[in-house]
């Protein structure tokens, strides 16, 4: 029962990871042609909330809101977070 929490843990993080992933691709996409966007905050908030990796990877493979400072700090911290967070559930489950 255990591991089964830790590996859904590690799926749900890979999931909201490639939603935050796509949620750049489409707004950098929206931004170029002057459509509805995405809100910072929910951007944000992805990241905080599973999805820190695959945001920062899109930040950076988008270049989009890399000139903005507060994405500049945050992506990389909610990186880091998940980061950490995904090395300790693999610690736990294979070693």
């Amino acid at each position: 029962m255990y591991d089964i929490l830790l590996e859904l843990a590690a799926v749900y993080i890979l999931c909201l990871s490639l939603l935050g992933f796509a949620l750049m691709g489409i707004d950098k996409r929206k931004a170029a042609r002057n459509a509805w966007r995405i809100r910072e905050r929910t951007l944000i908030l992805i990241a905080f909330i599973g999805g820190g990796i695959g945001s920062f990877l899109g930040m950076y493979i988008f270049h989009h809101k890399t000139k903005h400072t507060k994405f500049v700090i945050l992506l990389p911290l909610a990186a880091i977070i998940y980061g950490i967070i995904i090395y300790q559930l693999f610690k736990l489950l294979y070693f």
